[in-house]
């Protein structure tokens, strides 16, 4: 049975870390499912509890930058710029690895993600676990993320130790990943900290090929993920407004285009990307609860949160 907490049990929350087991929790991108860095059996029940395949990485918790030496070796300068500017956040650093980080979480490879997440609940939990905990999505893998705690528990229910039940996960998308482990940076995966803003404290950062994808040494870019029961298509503006009097019972929308002549069996529109993307994978979620077909997704411009947002499309909507 998956203990219930409240945000303020978060002590017993910490207790169940330190001890080897498994808590999900909320970041202000997506639920993680934590466990401590340190602890190869308790780094075992997360991918266990996800189904998630060994050779993908998991991303280390962090309360503060005093943590980074327990962890990484020979820390590059433009780090610590990093951190003081978009951290505590949605930002993930690939970083050297030090030897007691053990490759479980690292997939065998010798760098580590280290982020530090803002969300209240979890910068509470890690400063009293006073442990780096690794935590991937709380999901089965391959599923949309969980943004709330009653979608966690629709995947994971009986299969953790405990989760925290406090909901807002803000930003909706997984974290801006970016590669310091190699010359020049390279961008992983995007995030709410866009590219264009990298590029100022990071001018010659790259973006990664879709050639170099499944080589990356990054999490969530080796298998297939976002993905709903239901097939997602992407749609633009125009086909929205063309077929806007093709009302369809057996699908599901969601977007920033006002069609009030659609009529689905789930619609959502929301004010801009931001929303967008924050109410993105509950939406696929509850598509699912209702047994539509086929979820239509709005195409959106690839800036800003919006080339996230497009990401987590494209690979939901890619072939199962």
């Amino acid at each position: 049975m998956t203990e219930r907490l409240t945000g303020k049990q978060l002590e017993r929350a910490a207790e169940i870390l330190s001890q080897g087991g498994t808590v999900a929790f909320p970041t202000e991108t997506v639920f993680g499912l934590g466990a401590s860095c340190f602890l190869p059996h308790a780094i075992e029940s997360v991918f266990r509890a996800k189904g998630r395949p060994t050779d993908n990485p998991l991303i280390v918790h962090l309360a503060s930058a005093d943590q980074l030496d327990a962890l990484c070796d020979s820390v590059p300068e433009v780090a610590y710029r990093l951190i003081a500017t978009w951290t505590p956040g949605p930002l993930t650093m690939v970083l050297k690895k030090k030897a007691n980080v053990p490759y479980s979480v690292t997939a065998g490879l010798e760098s580590v993600a280290i982020r530090f997440p803002s969300h209240p609940i979890a910068r509470e939990l890690l400063k009293l676990a006073k442990i780096p905990v690794a935590a991937p999505s709380a999901n089965r893998s391959g599923r949309p993320s969980g943004t709330t705690w009653k979608s966690v528990l629709d995947d994971l229910d009986g299969q953790i130790d405990a989760i925290v039940c406090e909901d807002g996960c803000s930003v909706g998308v997984e974290s801006t990943v970016v590669d310091l482990h190699c010359d020049p940076p390279r961008l992983l995966r995007p995030g709410a900290v866009s590219f264009s803003e990298l590029q100022r404290l990071l001018p010659n950062i790259m973006a990664m090929t879709k050639e170099q994808t499944a080589e990356a040494n990054s999490p969530g870019l080796r298998h297939r993920h976002y993905q709903p029961k239901a097939r997602v298509e992407i749609v633009d503006r125009e086909r929205l407004i063309d077929k806007a009097h093709l009302g369809n019972e057996s699908t599901a929308l969601i977007g920033i285009t006002d069609c009030s002549d659609l009529h689905f069996a789930l619609k959502v529109i929301c004010t801009d990307v931001n929303e967008y993307a924050a109410k993105l994978f509950e939406f696929m979620r509850e598509a699912d609860r209702k047994g539509v077909n086929s979820i239509w997704c709005e195409q959106v411009s690839d800036e800003g949160v919006g080339a996230a947002l497009m990401d987590r499309l494209r690979r939901a909507s890619e072939p199962s």
